[in-house]
């Protein structure tokens, strides 16, 4: 069953950048991006504590500001 959503203009073309070809098909995009947000894989305590560390950094802007 197909059904119709309604995105902003500004989602649409974020949608279309994520696109792995032209031709690609919405639903394939966002199911791409569900399943890399569901990652069965817990993060380790390491990679947790370091992940704190990072954010913490960035709170206190002792960080390199990426170029564009």
């Amino acid at each position: 069953m197909k059904t119709t959503i309604q995105v902003s203009r500004e989602t649409k073309k974020l949608l279309d950048s994520l696109k792995i070809h032209p031709r690609e098909p919405y639903d394939s995009v966002i199911r791409r991006l569900i399943e890399y947000r569901t990652d069965d894989i817990p993060l380790s305590p390491e990679t947790l504590k370091e992940i704190e560390e990072a954010l913490k950094e960035i709170k206190k802007e002792n960080c390199i500001p990426r170029s564009k």
